[in-house]
C-alpha cells in the first residue's frame, strides 16, 4: 500500500489536483482555513489516470469486500468513481444525496438496494468524515449492511479516524495526508521549512488560523 500510496500522491500532484498554499490559504465550504486543497474530481479528465483510480478501487475491493453485493457512490464527487468501479465489477450502483431531492420522489438513494444486501461505499476525498458517514447512516436505514469504504484520499484527520472507527466503517484509501506531503517534499513541491504549518493545521483544522 505505501508505493501505492506515494505513486498516486505523485500523479495527483502531477495534474495540480492537490494544491499546498501554507502562506496563501484557502477558505474550505466549510469556513475552515486551510493551507491544503484536493480537488479528485481532475482525475476525470485524464483517461489513464481516470482508469488507475478505476482499476485501483476496483482491487482493494476485491481484496478486502470481497461479498459486496452493490456499490455507492456519496454525490457528488464520487459518483463518476463508483459508477465505473460498479460497473467493472459488474455490481448495482447506487448514489447518495446530501439532502433528499426537493420534488418527485424526494429521493436521498437514487437507484435500487434491497434489504441485506452488502454495500461498500466509494467517496473520492474524507476529511471530517461526517458527509461519508452521513451517507453510511441512509443506506443502513435502507436495511443494507455497509462492509466498508474506499476513497481516492484521506486528510486522516483524528476527528475522522474516530468516527470512522464509532461507526464500524473500515475505510481504505489511495493516499493520504503523509505521503502527499512526503511526495510533495522530495519533489520540492514545498520547502522543510513549511511542514510545521501544515501539520499544526492538521492537527486542529477547525480553530488553525495561519497568522499564529
Amino acid at each position: 500500500m505505501k508505493n501505492l500510496e506515494r505513486l498516486f500522491a505523485e500523479k495527483l500532484l502531477k495534474i495540480k489536483a492537490i494544491k499546498l498554499q501554507p502562506s496563501n490559504p484557502f477558505t474550505w465550504a466549510s469556513g475552515w482555513k486551510s493551507p491544503f486543497y484536493c480537488d479528485n474530481r481532475k482525475t476525470l479528465s485524464y483517461p489513464s489516470l481516470r482508469s488507475f483510480v478505476k482499476t485501483e478501487l476496483t482491487r482493494i475491493i476485491l481484496e478486502h469486500f470481497s461479498t459486496v453485493d452493490a456499490i455507492a457512490g456519496v454525490a457528488t464527487g464520487a459518483i463518476p468513481q463508483g459508477a465505473l468501479v460498479a460497473d467493472e465489477l459488474n455490481l448495482p450502483f447506487v448514489y447518495v444525496r446530501s439532502t433528499p431531492k426537493d420534488h418527485g420522489l424526494e429521493n436521498l438513494i437514487e437507484g435500487e438496494l434491497r434489504p441485506g444486501m452488502k454495500v461498500v461505499v466509494i467517496e473520492d476525498l474524507v476529511s471530517t468524515g461526517k458527509s461519508s458517514l452521513k451517507a453510511v447512516e441512509a443506506i443502513r436505514r435502507n436495511g443494507c449492511d455497509v462492509i466498508g469504504m474506499v476513497a481516492s484520499y484521506t486528510y486522516d484527520f483524528p476527528e475522522a479516524e474516530k468516527a470512522f472507527k464509532e461507526a464500524h466503517v473500515p475505510l481504505i484509501t489511495l493516499t493520504n495526508y503523509e505521503a502527499v506531503i512526503e511526495v510533495a517534499l522530495r519533489t520540492e513541491y514545498i520547502a522543510e521549512e513549511e511542514i510545521p504549518t501544515l501539520d499544526r493545521w492538521r492537527k486542529d483544522p477547525a480553530n488553525w488560523n495561519p497568522e499564529d
